[in-house]
């Protein structure tokens, strides 16, 4: 089977996650959507909402699974049988950043990471983006899926 792990806070979930999960799907038998968690963040969406967001989103979708995990992606990786990591990539300072991580997964685990790039529609949306526009009354619904919207 081939399982891929998606990463991230989620706080909120946006279009452009939509994007990588949705162009993913034919790629793997299952995607893990896993939110980390960190003590350290401050979220503006709890975890409960951040799970349900996107348990909403893809409800329709068998090959998907939300859960929550702590400590190291490439532990929870092992722990989930997981040979896969999967990242977007939205520009090539997120490219830079992750290619250093990956080299260090594919070291330490053997996990190779899959990136797939953002399409050119949802290549500027982030959820920082998200938050500041929420904080700031701005319209902020074209960027996230109609779950995180309620």
């Amino acid at each position: 089977m081939k399982r891929a792990v998606f990463p991230g806070s989620f706080d909120p979930i946006t279009n452009g996650h939509v994007d990588i999960i949705t162009r993913a799907l034919p790629l793997f038998d299952e995607i893990i959507i896993a939110i980390g968690t960190n003590a350290e963040k401050k979220y503006m969406f709890d975890l409960n909402q951040r799970k349900a967001f996107i348990e909403e989103t893809f409800k329709n979708e068998p090959k998907i699974k939300v859960e929550v995990y702590k400590g190291l992606t490439i532990d929870y990786c092992k722990e989930k049988n997981a040979d896969f990591l999967l990242r977007g990539l939205r520009n090539p300072a997120d490219f830079e950043f992750e290619k250093a991580i990956a080299h260090a997964n594919r070291l330490v685990s053997g996990i190779e990471t899959v990136f797939l790039l953002t399409a050119a529609s949802t290549s500027f949306i982030s959820s920082s983006i998200v938050r500041d526009f929420i904080r700031n009354n701005g319209d902020y619904t074209l960027l996230v899926p109609p779950a995180v919207k309620k």
